[in-house]
């Protein structure tokens, strides 16, 4: 494949991976970007911008790139109660294109020092809708210079995808396919939900999917959302075994794309009663420019700076310099702080 993303240069990779076991620095002192932060939650509420800079400034969050949800769990007439959560009861979800607009007004209510460390994203769109692409083009119209990305999109998602009412969507189709384009115009980065397999399935039926993604849109830069899996997969049939191979055998072949290691994939794959999986390190060494961390809460900030210490064990069995780079440095270069020069990571 034609290389069509800068990269780091070999005598940087080298310096990257050199240094064996040496430890990151303590958490107290990384410079941390979440690359996975829902301002809202599946009732499109938050606990307010206020409070998100907060729960930041207590975690030392720096950055973060900051999405809405795509969907709204429906509240039905007959539901004995309010729900809180998409899980909460068999009602289902709607595409909920607002959520942006919340998301815009949100971080332009804030002082600009704190809207400069935020990134926001596009989410609000339906990806099974041949318009999506020409929505988020007005969007961007209507607040210029002010997106930095797009996503989360959510297609292959278990239950979530299954409950979201109208067609199925997927990430080679035909409407995301226009988005991907558009976002190559604009230089944004795609943030993809597409799970490389079903709750019933132990292979990875979807990867078809997402290369065809990949295949078709070098010029694009993609983060594969949890590394193609979710919570819901894990719980019901065990990690995929074959996953790190899989991913290896992607980055390998894709230059474009990135790994997001928020949500399950820490407590499934990354991290196993403290003590950090071997497979993957050696992964993670192996491309040490090509994954992002993230909290992926949802409207609710509290526990910011726990999830981001969960990721200790893991940053500090990595050489300093790849520690750096899967805390912030990976995200930043995808999305460089306001003011910074863009350049791949």
């Amino acid at each position: 494949m034609v290389n069509r993303v800068k990269v780091l240069g070999a005598s940087v990779l080298l310096a990257l991976v050199a240094g064996g076991c040496a430890s990151a620095a303590t958490a107290g002192q990384r410079q941390w970007t979440d690359a996975h932060l829902h301002y809202v939650d599946f009732m499109q509420e938050s606990e307010g911008p206020q409070a998100m800079m907060a729960a930041m400034d207590d975690a030392g969050v720096e950055r973060a790139w900051v999405f809405g949800l795509p969907v709204m769990k429906k509240w039905q007439a007959e539901a004995p109660r309010r729900p809180r959560y998409y899980l909460g009861d068999e009602a289902p979800l709607y595409y909920y294109s607002a959520t942006d607009d919340i998301v815009a007004q949100a971080v332009l209510s804030l002082p600009k020092d704190q809207q400069a460390r935020l990134q926001p994203f596009i989410s609000g769109f339906n990806p099974t809708d041949m318009h999506a692409a020409e929505q988020i083009e007005r969007l961007i119209e209507r607040y210029p210079g002010f997106w930095q990305g797009v996503g989360e999109i959510l297609t292959r998602h278990d239950q979530l995808t299954a409950w979201t009412e109208g067609e199925t969507p997927r990430a080679n189709h035909p409407a995301l396919m226009k988005v991907y384009a558009m976002a190559g115009r604009y230089d944004l980065p795609v943030l993809l939900h597409s799970n490389l397999t079903s709750l019933r399935e132990e292979t990875p039926i979807y990867l078809g999917e997402l290369e065809e993604a990949l295949d078709a849109h070098p010029g694009t830069h993609f983060l594969l959302a949890h590394a193609g899996t979710s919570g819901g997969i894990e719980e019901r049939q065990g990690p995929l075994g074959t996953l790190p191979p899989i991913l290896r055998a992607l980055l390998s072949r894709y230059d474009n794309l990135f790994i997001d290691l928020s949500w399950s994939v820490k407590d499934h794959y990354l991290i196993d009663d403290g003590e950090p999986n071997e497979e993957w390190l050696t992964l993670i060494r192996e491309f040490p420019n090509r994954f992002t961390l993230g909290t992926d809460l949802v409207g609710h900030f509290d526990s910011m700076g726990k999830v981001m210490e969960e990721y200790d064990p893991l940053l500090d069995a990595l050489p300093k310099k790849v520690a750096q780079q899967l805390s912030h440095g990976t995200a930043d270069g995808l999305v460089p702080p306001k003011g910074a020069t863009k350049s791949a990571p």
